[in-house]
């Protein structure tokens, strides 16, 4: 027998199998584990496995390229492909074709992992949600303009608020081009300056829906400078266009509703307001009224007339108790005069006189003895009562 080589027999190895119909073309059911995409070539390299045994798998990039999903660890699937030898390792493994998930469909799965992804993104958080504006000016609508959901929006519009302006926006809500062509018309509503933008179809299919599942739309809508509210027209189901959406509505009609106050509504408002705007004014008025009394009384207490005026008083004051002080005084002063005179008159000469006695004078002196008297000398005599004169005829 003669010698090969490693390479001569893993390369015969590999004719065999590939010669071998029933390795060709098969369909394996099992579990991924250890799955890797290779970030330059796309390659994906994943182990296919059971409760008993495991086999290598890859799936060049031309083939990954076609589905709809991104398989994952654990993911119960079924795939098609071929059986051969990887010549370098001597180890035979499953090129795959295809890649289907068990029960559902690949475009469920996808569907489903574009939610999860967009919401890890934060683009269904709540906290990026705006409110809706009170009093639109212009409102935009992002709809196919040959179906029913735009006419259902201005049936609503010119009954609930014709005052607003509608900005309609032509758009292909289904098919391959239907993305694309909804999230120009978001940019081209918002380039309008439209306050509030309808985005939506008027129901339809789970595949007549797709447009508005895709992460395209989903971040037109979250990066949309206006408001945005979603009316695809599915009761059921949430599209990740709802989901992005600062609002949902169920159908056009609702959206319209929600985008738009009602005329009874804003009159109702306005009468409200005009209440308000009344009681305010009163209590304005009130406390004005209430400040210019209380800044009059201060003008007045600073003015140069009441200041006059309470001069005035403060020396009418003064003026009478210097008058009262000056009377009790004088009265001090004529008692004392009184007390003065009433002893001054009881040691006068004259009180003495009064009672029988009388006084001689020499001339300008008062004689107390008659020494000095000399016969034929004229003398006075004041009595109590008159005056007289004498002559001295003798002395003893």
């Amino acid at each position: 027998m003669p010698v090969i080589t490693v390479t001569q027999i893993n390369k015969y190895i590999g004719f065999i199998l590939k010669g071998d119909r029933n390795l060709q073309g098969v369909m394996v059911k099992g579990e991924i584990s250890n799955f890797v995409q290779h970030y330059r070539s796309g390659h994906i390299y994943f182990t296919l496995k059971d409760s008993e045994s495991s086999i290598k798998a890859v799936m060049f990039s031309s083939a990954a390229a076609r589905l709809k999903f991104t398989p994952e660890d654990g993911m119960s699937v079924v795939v098609s492909g071929s059986i051969s030898v990887f010549e370098r390792d001597g180890a035979y493994q499953l090129y795959v074709n295809d890649i289907i998930p068990e029960g559902a469909g690949a475009a469920s799965v996808a569907l489903e992992q574009l939610k999860k992804k967009l919401a890890k993104e934060g683009i269904f958080d709540t906290a990026h949600k705006r409110a809706l504006p009170v009093m639109p000016r212009k409102i935009g609508a992002v709809t196919s303009l040959s179906g029913a959901a735009v006419r259902d929006i201005i049936n609503v519009l010119s009954r609930r608020y014709p005052i607003g302006e509608l900005y309609a926006v032509n758009a292909v809500v289904q098919g391959e081009s239907a993305p694309e062509s909804i999230c120009r018309g978001i940019l081209k509503a918002e380039a309008a300056g439209c306050d509030v933008i309808i985005v939506g179809r008027g129901g339809g299919s789970s595949e007549d829906l797709s447009a508005f599942n895709t992460e395209k739309v989903a971040y037109a809508i979250y990066n949309c400078k206006a408001p945005v509210i979603s009316a695809v027209g599915h009761e059921t189901d949430y599209t990740n266009a709802d989901l992005a959406a600062d609002m949902r509505a169920p159908t056009p009609s609702a959206a319209a509703e929600l985008a738009s106050p009602s005329a009874e509504s804003l009159y109702e408002k306005i009468g409200i307001l005009e209440r308000r705007a009344e009681k305010a004014a009163l209590t304005a008025l009130d406390k004005s009224a209430d400040s210019f009394i209380a800044l009059n009384a201060r003008l007045t207490a600073q003015s140069p007339e009441n200041r006059l005026r309470l001069s005035l008083e403060r020396l009418e004051g003064f003026d009478k108790r210097a008058e009262n002080a000056i009377v009790r005084y004088i009265e001090s002063l004529e008692a004392v005069l009184s007390e003065k005179t009433s002893r001054l008159d009881s040691l006068s000469p004259l009180k003495v006189l009064s009672r029988g006695y009388s006084l001689v004078y020499k001339g300008e002196e008062l004689l107390k003895n008659a020494d000095s008297l000399e016969k034929g000398e004229r003398i006075q005599i004041r009595f109590g009562s008159g005056t007289a004169e004498a002559e001295i005829i003798d002395k003893w």
